[in-house]
């Protein structure tokens, strides 16, 4: 079992920064695939970023390409979404996720097997 606390998270104008982090639970960390996916009111959750389990590869969404970096620190057992250049339509829960697997890069809800309670991002224009 692992447990995943967001942070970071709160009000920004658009074009400013944040950095969320998500602290995990255990001494596997290392071998969990990890992801970023947020939630916007009224809408689907939907996947923003993921990291590999050495944090060699990642994978993004298009629409926070060249803005967003996911990046971990296994030493930390902390993983990080580097929030740049925020828009308002970036305004949502943002939510971390384990895949215990961490074979391959996954961009699903289904592909992951824990998740944390979420920080709120809001973009004001």
């Amino acid at each position: 079992q692992v447990q995943l606390v967001e942070s970071g998270g709160g009000l920004v104008q658009a074009g400013g920064s944040l950095r969320l982090s998500c602290a995990a639970s255990g001494r596997t960390f290392s071998s969990y695939g990890m992801g970023w996916f947020r939630q916007a009111p009224g809408k689907e959750r939907e996947f923003v970023a993921a990291v590999t389990r050495s944090g060699r590869s990642a994978y993004y969404t298009d629409s926070v390409k060249g803005r967003f970096t996911i990046s971990r620190d296994n030493a930390k057992n902390t993983v990080y979404l580097q929030m740049n250049s925020l828009k308002p339509e970036d305004t949502a829960v943002y939510y971390c996720a384990a895949d215990r697997k961490g074979v391959v890069v996954t961009t699903t809800i289904t592909g992951y097997d824990y998740w944390g309670q979420g920080t709120q991002v809001t973009v004001s224009s």
